[in-house]
């Protein structure tokens, strides 16, 4: 593939908030809970099934966009999911019981995943080699500054105006975004290299991607890193508000550490395409990693929950994750070359109904305790490291 001599101007930004629309709609409610329960009438637990609906639908529903943009364009796609995102925003803003709310979460869920699915087709599109990893970090790092931002964004709301004002403040930035990407997103599949919808050739398709061991592998280890730092953003009301004692607008305490080791792997990931090889950049990502689960679970043997202690070790472990990050997904795209939409498609699948999993029944097991919150991540990372030494592995094997 000849690289195009530039990206288009301003595409990391885009492709940065596209990415970021999932991950925003999930942490900004989160202050809300428990008005949400008073308000409704619902239990802790219904309110966290609200979230588990839109991580299901989230992860079925990506099995889609990528072979539906394979199809008929990025862009076209895109402007169509962030409408009918909108849409189901403002169904949240009216809903009128928990019921209401789990199906318009479900239905968000639906239409969210287009934009992380496709932006990362849409890098593939435009480059390969080290400059794909450049991209993918720039991306990574300025999507990180969505979640940092989102749950302060949220306590403050429901500080002042209550939980439906959250949901109406997506309404408002999606249409922001959306007349962003009608004016300023190009379309980077041109009509000779779109892929057919018909079904024997999409399930042919998708049996090739999920019986490709490198691609299985390279998916499990993303997804089991991304958990052992995710089961923290799914217990925040409680590891915040009942085991540190914070309030709705202290989100910042676990958002902005995370974030901020974040944007620096990304950048650090960014830094070393071209002088370092992919798997070296993992290596060192998973070392960082396995130090920042070694200092949670000794600080939390050795000392009573409290800041800053208890959030520091989460700055260590996003920097080595997302250095890691950007590599392993080169690594899980580059098999299928004609297919990167429907790759990316399956990719996020797998990663979403992991984090599906872990609302639903990882994290309730876990957030009884910091101590246990510290080794479920230690868990996670090693079942996570053993995945890529495995996709290292399968690399090697002929054919």
């Amino acid at each position: 593939m000849t690289e195009p001599k530039a990206a288009p101007r301003g595409i990391a930004l885009l492709l940065a908030a596209l990415s970021a629309l999932g991950p925003f709609s999930i942490d900004t409610y989160l202050p809300s809970f428990h008005d949400i329960a008073d308000k409704l009438g619902a239990t802790q637990l219904e309110v966290q099934q609200t979230l588990s609906a839109y991580l299901l639908a989230f992860a079925v529903m990506t099995l889609w966009h990528g072979a539906i943009s394979d199809r008929f364009g990025r862009r076209r796609v895109i402007l169509i999911a962030l409408a009918l995102f909108g849409i189901a925003s403002a169904g949240c803003v009216f809903a009128t019981c928990i019921e209401h709310l789990w199906f318009w979460r479900a239905m968000q869920g639906v239409t969210a995943g287009a934009g992380i699915v496709i932006s990362r087709a849409i890098v593939r599109d435009l480059f390969d080699g080290p400059a794909a990893q450049r991209l993918m970090s720039q991306i990574t790092m300025m999507f990180a500054l969505a979640p940092a931002v989102a749950p302060v964004i949220g306590g403050w709301l429901q500080t002042f105006f209550g939980w439906r004002s959250i949901f109406a403040f997506l309404v408002l930035s999606t249409a922001a975004l959306w007349l962003a990407c009608w004016k300023l997103l190009p379309e980077t599949l041109p009509p000779e290299k779109r892929q057919s919808l018909r079904p024997g050739y999409l399930g042919r398709t998708y049996w090739k991607v999920f019986t490709s061991p490198a691609f299985l592998f390279a998916c499990a280890a993303l997804s089991l890193n991304f958990v052992g730092f995710f089961i923290y953003v799914l217990s925040a009301p409680v590891f915040l508000m009942q085991h540190l004692g914070i309030d709705e607008t202290g989100f910042l305490w676990l958002f902005g550490p995370a974030m901020c080791g974040l944007m620096s792997g990304s950048w650090l990931s960014g830094r070393l395409a071209g002088k370092r090889s992919l798997s070296g950049t993992i290596a060192l990502g998973y070392g960082i990693m396995a130090s920042a689960a070694t200092i949670n679970l000794v600080l939390n043997l050795a000392l009573p929950p409290a800041l800053p202690w208890s959030v520091l070790p989460l700055f260590i472990y996003t920097l080595g994750m997302a250095l890691a990050m950007p590599c392993l997904t080169i690594l899980a795209l580059d098999p299928f070359p004609d297919q990167r939409g429907l790759a990316a498609s399956c990719q996020t699948f797998f990663q979403s109904g992991f984090n599906s999993l872990a609302a639903g029944l990882i994290a309730p097991l876990l957030w009884g305790s910091t101590l246990t919150l510290a080794l479920g991540m230690g868990g996670m990372l090693l079942l996570g490291g053993l995945a890529a030494l495995a996709h290292q592995k399968s690399r090697l094997l002929p054919g």
